[in-house]
């Protein structure tokens, strides 16, 4: 049951975010200056066990890019589907990305982990460049990235 209750909490907060119970969350991704062309970032969330459970935002409105965001594309089997509404701009070295959703309470405190797969033309994949898990205690704190994204912080 207590299963079906966060399944539940999860799909309303990526498919109804105007009425999900919760709260808005801002994330903020931090981008490396590493010099090449505006990123992909898909941003979505697994469970404790590591499967799949939602996108919440795509930076990067070219779909013939997205196969390079290979964890997400591999999650999603590329159903553009999981992003409609939710995709904005490329986001440029060197530059941040701001964006606030309303999350579930449920998603917070019970295992479920914020990914962020990055790409950029011309320049190596970085599947899963940050893993965040999503806890209040992490609320405020940055977590490092692995290639294009430098830090990665949430403030509810």
């Amino acid at each position: 049951m207590k299963t079906k209750l966060a399944a539940l909490a999860l799909s309303t907060a990526l498919t109804l975010p105007a009425i999900a119970w919760g709260k808005p969350v801002t994330f903020t991704a931090q981008m490396n200056d590493y010099g090449g062309n505006g990123a992909y970032l898909a941003f979505y969330v697994t469970d404790a066990q590591g499967a799949y459970k939602g996108s919440l935002w795509m930076a990067g409105g070219g779909a013939k890019y997205y196969p390079h965001l290979t964890d997400w594309y591999r999650a999603t089997a590329g159903n553009l589907s999981e992003i409609n509404g939710i995709t904005g701009a490329s986001v440029g070295s060197g530059r941040a990305l701001t964006f606030t959703l309303d999350l579930a309470d449920a998603l917070f405190d019970a295992g479920y982990e914020l990914h962020v797969d990055a790409a950029a033309e011309n320049l190596r994949e970085s599947p899963s460049d940050t893993v965040v898990p999503l806890t209040t205690a992490g609320v405020g704190k940055s977590a490092p990235g692995r290639r294009y994204v430098a830090t990665l912080s949430y403030e509810m």
